[in-house]
């Protein structure tokens, strides 16, 4: 697993053990930063999740177009709900559909 996100972000997944991510500053070429992290780590053949920061993912649109045309194993792609509000609204809500989107049935969160 890989994360793209702030610090916060980074830093609490980190203490949950992921050992691969990029820290995104604010900086004139932000898009161009999250571009960069996120092709870096899409290609390490090892990596099969990386999170990214919802604000972050419109940055990645193209890029993660791009990979699902490819042929072959694609790491799946996870925006996590920023902190200082959400497009989701209830977070907890929007994991639990994810998931159950994703292996079928629900999981208390």
């Amino acid at each position: 697993m890989a994360v793209i996100g702030d610090e916060d972000l980074v830093n609490g997944l980190r203490l949950a053990g992921v050992n691969r991510y990029r820290v995104i500053k604010d900086s004139p070429d932000l898009g161009g930063d999250v571009r960069q992290a996120f092709s870096e780590l899409v290609s390490e053949p090892e990596i099969g999740v990386i999170a990214i920061q919802e604000e972050y993912a419109g940055h990645t649109t193209e890029l993660l177009f791009r990979l699902k045309e490819r042929k072959g194993l694609a790491p799946l792609v996870i925006e996590v709900p920023a902190k200082r509000g959400t497009q989701h609204g209830d977070v907890a809500g929007y994991y639990r559909t994810y998931i159950r989107k994703f292996i079928g049935f629900d999981i208390g969160i």
